[in-house]
């Protein structure tokens, strides 16, 4: 597990948004392979999608042979998975077909709540648990009413979601967690053990788990283990530096097909 720790929220983004694009790139997709990448809803991965949007328009990361699940909808909505489905169990099972057919999510990016949740697995819910209809808890509903105009009873109480057990089988996660109020869920995350209840921190069993944070979500933490990680910063930093670009590699491809000069 690393836990990458930065000043502030957009540093995390941007470092988060790197990650992403070295992965990409490096992972070489193409019309017979594609990357498959899971994402999040919510507030927390902007900064990371508007980095990830200036990469594609500066020509330095290109997303033709990148295929994405998102973690989850709102039953009331129509994006990956159709919330208006007849069949909402179908629609989940369909769901996790796909994802097999694409041959697995090779990065998932997951957000959290303040409760610890990822995706919509509110606390109690199943470490194994795949996709599924889930109904909502009331500081779920409370802290997306933003979405909503502050109009709680515009929020749906139920939404689909992938679940922890279909997160755990992708080959990587990366989970981005930001502020002061996600503070004690990053706690329950990585100081204390397994907990249905914080279903985060189900990660800790993932071979795979990069947790990518700023400051204020490291108020709950104990010192040494934030000196202990900081620590490891020039390491971990290795991962986004060099900085990939598309551009290079098709500059590499270009050179290396000239046939050399000959009589």
């Amino acid at each position: 597990m690393k836990l990458i720790i930065l000043d502030h929220y957009f540093q995390a983004s941007e470092w988060a948004a790197k990650y992403i694009r070295n992965r990409i790139i490096q992972f070489n997709p193409g019309p017979d392979k594609y990357f498959t990448l899971g994402l999040p809803t919510g507030s927390t991965p902007l900064g990371c999608y508007k980095k990830l949007i200036e990469y594609y328009k500066n020509g330095d990361l290109s997303f033709k042979y990148v295929k994405t699940f998102n973690m989850d909808e709102y039953v009331d909505n129509t994006h990956i998975l159709n919330g208006n489905a007849a069949d909402l169990q179908a629609e989940c099972d369909a769901f996790e077909k796909k994802i097999k057919a694409a041959g697995g999510i090779e990065l998932f990016v997951g957000g959290i709540g303040p409760d610890g949740h990822i995706a919509f697995n509110e606390p109690g819910s199943s470490l194994v648990s795949r996709t599924r209809v889930k109904t909502l808890a009331m500081d779920t509903i409370l802290a997306n009413a933003r979405f909503f105009d502050g109009d709680l009873t515009k929020v749906p109480t139920m939404a689909l979601t992938v679940g922890v057990g279909t997160v755990m089988d992708a080959r990587e996660v990366m989970i981005l967690i930001t502020g002061a109020h996600k503070a004690f869920a990053l706690y329950k995350a990585i100081e204390e053990g397994v907990n249905h209840m914080w279903t985060v921190s189900a990660f800790q069993q993932h071979p795979r788990t990069v947790f990518v944070c700023d400051e204020d979500a490291t108020l709950e933490l104990k010192v040494k283990t934030v000196k202990y990680f900081k620590g490891l910063m020039l390491v971990h930093n290795k991962l986004v530096d060099p900085l990939y670009s598309i551009k290079e590699k098709e500059i590499e491809k270009s050179q290396s097909s000239k046939k050399p000069y000959s009589d």
